[in-house]
This record gives C-alpha cells, sequence and structure tokens, in this order.
C-alpha cells in the first residue's frame, strides 16, 4: 500500500499543550501506512526525543527560544524573524530546497499559528486541515476579527479540541459546506501512561517532600502549564499571599517553563512567599506531583481545551478550575471538581472553600473515583486517522 505523504507545521516542541498532544498523535500512529515530515520553525524544545524515529524532523532555525532583548541576542533575533517572513511571503523558495519539491497528500497545520503558512502552499491539491487548540475570541487574540476567523474555511477540515471552540466557528459558517468542515475531536491523552508514570518517584521529589515534612505546610495546590500570561500564575501567587495573611497556611507547587518564568519569579520575591511557593521549572515527568499534591488548580485565564485537566482527572485528585473553554465539558458541569469564576477573586474563593471546609471536596472525591475515564487516545488517534484517510 502506497504511504500517504505528510507535512505537518509546528512553531517547536517546547513544552507546551500542543506540542505535547502532537507528540503524543505521532507516536499511537500507524508508521506503516503514512510518510510524515514534520517542519519547526525553531528545532527546539523538551519533546523532540518523543518523536518517534520514522517521522523526519526537519526546521527553519535550530537552537533555543529567544525570550529577551538583550542587545547580544538582537542579531540572531533579527536574523531568525527575517528569514521566516521571506519564507513565509514566498513559500516556493521553501517548498523547492527545505521541502525538496515533495508532493504532499495532506498538509496539516498543528496550531492555528500556521494557517497561513498551510494555506498559502504551492501546492494546490493537498487535503489542507488545521487544529485548533484555543479559544480564539477571547481579547488576548484581538487580532481574530470575524473576517480572521473566516480565513480558516479556506481549510478542508478544521478540526477543534471543544464544544465552545466548535460553536464559535459553527456561528461564523455561511452555509452547510463550510459547517460540515469542523470537526470535534479531543486530544489524544494516554492515560495509561500518566498512571505509570505517577508511581516513578525522583529524588528531586523525595526531598521536596521530605522539606514538606518538616515544615509542616500543608495543603499543597499543583498547577501545571507554561509559564505565560494565560495561566494566571500572577493571580494565583496574589491569592496565596492574601491567604496566607488571612492565616491559611498552605503551599503552592507550579510545574513549567516559559518567557514569563522571571516575572512570576520576581513576584513571588516582592510578595513575600518564597518559602511557601515552589517554581519548579520544566519537569519531564510531572505526574508524581500531581499524586502528592493536595489538589489541582487550574488558573487559567483562557483556554482551548486544558488537557492537563484530564491528567488531574486520571490521578483522582481534587481539582479547582476557573471557568474557561473546556473546563465545563472536562468537569461535567461541576460534577468532578470545583469550577470558579474566572477572576482573581473567584481564585480566592475556590482555595478558601479548599483551606476552610477541605471536606466540602468528599462529594468531588466520590464521583471521580466513580469515573471511569472514556479510551481518547485510540478513539482521537482513530478519529484523526479518519480525516487523513478520507
Amino acid at each position: 500500500m502506497k504511504k500517504k505523504k505528510i507535512l505537518i507545521r509546528i512553531g517547536s516542541l517546547r513544552h507546551g499543550g500542543a506540542e505535547k498532544v502532537l507528540v503524543t498523535f505521532l507516536k499511537n500512529l500507524p508508521k506503516d501506512k503514512y510518510e510524515i515530515d514534520l517542519l519547526l520553525n525553531l528545532y527546539s524544545g523538551k519533546y523532540l526525543a518523543e518523536v518517534p524515529d520514522w517521522v523526519n524532523v526537519l526546521y527553519l532555525n535550530k537552537g533555543e527560544m529567544i525570550t529577551t532583548n538583550r542587545i547580544q541576542d538582537i542579531p540572531r533575533k533579527a536574523y531568525r524573524v527575517l528569514y521566516q517572513g521571506i519564507l513565509k511571503k514566498f513559500p516556493k523558495i521553501l517548498y523547492s530546497t527545505i521541502l525538496k519539491n515533495k508532493k504532499y497528500d495532506v498538509e496539516f497545520a498543528a496550531i492555528h499559528g500556521m494557517r497561513d503558512e498551510i494555506l498559502n502552499s504551492p501546492i494546490t491539491t493537498s487535503k489542507k486541515i488545521v487544529w485548533i487548540h484555543n479559544d480564539l475570541t477571547k481579547t488576548e487574540f484581538h487580532d481574530y476579527t470575524d473576517e480572521e476567523f473566516r480565513k480558516f474555511f479556506g481549510f478542508d477540515q478544521i478540526m477543534v479540541i471543544s464544544e465552545k471552540i466548535q460553536k464559535d466557528f459553527e456561528k461564523l459558517a455561511r452555509n452547510e459546506v463550510e459547517k460540515s468542515k469542523i470537526v470535534r475531536i479531543y486530544n489524544p491523552i494516554d492515560t495509561e501512561e500518566i498512571l505509570k508514570k505517577s508511581e516513578v518517584r525522583s529524588r528531586k521529589l523525595e526531598e521536596k517532600d521530605l522539606e514538606l515534612e518538616t515544615s509542616k505546610l500543608k495543603p499543597i495546590f499543583v498547577s501545571v502549564g507554561t509559564i505565560f500570561p494565560q495561566k494566571g500564575f500572577d493571580r494565583l501567587l496574589n491569592v496565596h499571599k492574601k491567604l496566607l495573611d488571612e492565616g491559611y497556611l498552605h503551599r503552592i507547587q507550579i510545574i513549567g517553563d516559559g518567557y514569563d518564568f522571571e516575572n512570576i519569579n520576581n513576584l513571588k520575591t516582592e510578595l513575600g512567599v518564597e518559602e511557601t511557593v515552589d517554581l519548579l521549572g520544566f519537569i519531564e515527568n510531572p505526574y508524581p506531583y500531581f499524586k502528592s499534591a493536595d489538589f489541582y488548580i487550574l488558573s487559567s485565564r483562557y483556554e482551548g481545551y486544558p488537557t492537563v485537566l484530564f491528567e488531574a482527572i486520571a490521578l483522582k485528585k481534587n481539582i479547582i478550575a476557573t471557568d474557561v473553554s473546556g473546563v465545563r465539558e472536562m468537569l461535567m458541569d461541576g460534577k468532578l471538581g470545583l469550577i470558579i469564576e474566572n477572576s482573581e477573586e473567584g481564585i480566592y474563593h475556590g482555595m478558601k472553600k479548599a483551606l476552610a471546609h477541605p471536606d466540602f471536596f468528599e462529594t468531588y472525591q466520590k464521583h471521580l473515583q466513580e469515573y471511569e475515564m472514556p479510551f481518547e487516545l485510540e478513539n482521537s488517534v482513530n478519529s484523526i486517522c479518519k480525516i487523513i484517510d478520507s
């Protein structure tokens, strides 16, 4: 059987949700069916090592992401922007050089930011697919006017990851043909891998457990995500300080890295909470930290479909989550966890409830213990393969 030739484009494989989901998808694809070129703008990221060896990884630039404006970094940063800009404006150069004039059957934008790169492809015969992981109606995506939204209908298939995003696109569809392009597919989650990894104990975690035992700073609220404003870690730290001042002892653990790490670290110092907040950076296996924490807290300002909540559900954690896209679906309208107002005040009331009335979460625990995780991995991978193959 002739293999389908597929081009997948994404910025990098840094430690974000969309990147993790893409790699999980690639790891579960049948290699005898597809020939895949994965083109990165930047050859960088923690998930590079997890890409299957049969996937051909290509890139425009190599090296770590430059997140500062230091004088010594400006020439390299400017070169990257200019080089990527030229290839975006003149895609035939990219396709004739790096991509060696390969004729792809399918071209796949793994994130919404690769929309124009795929739609402007000189290959007119390929099937074009986009994967939308974010709620583009939020003010943070102010460039996405209705006109910009409409451009996504240039794809043959628009894959969305939540009911909220699906409805947003359906509102803008002008006819049944456009509406039929929108398909909701939940992110592939490897539940078995999560449970298995949660049992692994590292020396770093053992030391942290010992430190917590000595300090008696309990309960622990853990949060995982790329450190940038979307995730609301600044709000989480402000609430943490306020509750400490009111006499509610607890600890915050934040796992992740990103361009806002330094700002959050500085805020930790400004608030005087160095002893009660652990900024742990990127950890390849965060699941033992999930397991040892008392609560999982999602403080995000916006999301598409926060996959991390499924991980918390799989590990039966008490959950507190801001009311962002995907949360009501995942938490079954509040049956599996506490859904709070998407504000600093909402986070405050949610955490205070957990600290003042921990027994309030017993009902959630009962439902979590009874809840059977749907086998999303196989279903999701099969659904995406069906789109590719049709």
